[in-house]
């Protein structure tokens, strides 16, 4: 056993011992490339085809263990092939990684690295929530068309990349301004991100799913979007007034704002200690941003 552990040691310190600066930037350059490429990746719902390769991954080593002939036979055909499966499901990351790059967005990343966000506001979402219920209430009361998407887990930068970007703090005046029929960006789709409105007037995917004939674009995009992420979608019908709310493609018509009020609560503002879990994964969120 002593033998075995100064072996150990000895190939530890052989390592080190040839360890040079330039493989020091070797490392530190391919851990750039990853963590850039991740951000780009969980800014689109191009991270659920990372998760699918992973669980083939898996897969893949599990037959490989059971010795199984035929899968084995078409996981190595599948793998062999992979630098090109990749370029192909990830050509629109692919070329937008290398347009950041150009644009010297490489540079912003790298400060992202040293001061990224460290908490998350759990009132400044409580209080963007309270102005989203009462702008929906009156907008409501007035039959003014709106569709504001939640943001949760999945990341939604491919849909932010349709409208506008905006940043700002979320208001129950704003927000019906807005959506003001006359205003430039009240067609499209609102983005709340941690709290604040990202961004407004983005396009949203259409279900492709049959919906009833009396749904009209806005819930057939509410309900696009929760199929393809964990968002939440807020839609007020401009025709009956009614409230809704989307989730996980499932739609809750003609609720209160009170209703709506304790369902994005209930999702995005965690109380007590058994939702310590969900506080650690928005937080967790918040760093990898």
């Amino acid at each position: 056993m002593p033998d075995q552990i100064t072996d150990v040691f000895n190939r530890i310190i052989s390592v080190f011992s040839t360890f040079t600066i330039t493989d020091f930037l070797d490392i530190v350059m391919v851990s750039i490339l990853i963590y850039i490429c991740i951000r780009i990746i969980r800014e689109s719902r191009a991270i659920q085809l990372v998760k699918g390769l992973i669980y083939l991954a898996v897969i893949y080593g599990v037959v490989n263990l059971l010795n199984m002939e035929a899968a084995s036979f078409i996981f190595r055909a599948v793998f062999s092939n992979i630098l090109i499966i990749l370029v192909v499901l990830f050509a629109p990351e692919v070329r937008k990684i290398l347009e950041q790059v150009g644009h010297g967005a490489t540079a912003k990343n790298l400060r992202t690295i040293i001061h990224s966000g460290v908490a998350m506001e759990i009132a400044e979402i409580s209080d963007a929530i309270e102005a989203v219920c009462k702008a929906c209430s009156d907008m409501s009361d007035q039959k003014v068309g709106a569709l504001i998407c939640f943001e949760n887990n999945t990341l939604l930068g491919d849909v932010i990349a349709t409208g506008t970007e905006i940043h700002a703090k979320v208001s129950k005046e704003l927000v019906e301004n807005i959506f003001f029929p006359k205003s430039p960006l009240h067609d499209g789709a609102m983005v709340i991100r941690d709290g604040k409105i990202y961004a407004a007037g983005c396009i949203l995917p259409l279900t492709k799913k049959t919906v009833s004939s009396a749904l009209g674009t806005r819930h057939r995009a509410g309900i696009g979007i929760t199929e393809q992420s964990d968002a939440i979608v807020v839609i007020v019908s401009e025709e009956t007034g009614f409230i809704s709310v989307v989730h996980k493609g499932v739609l809750q018509r003609d609720i209160s704002d009170g209703d709506l009020r304790d369902i994005l609560m209930t999702e995005f503002v965690p109380t007590g200690s058994s939702s310590d879990d969900k506080i650690i994964t928005k937080l967790v969120r918040r760093l990898k941003k």
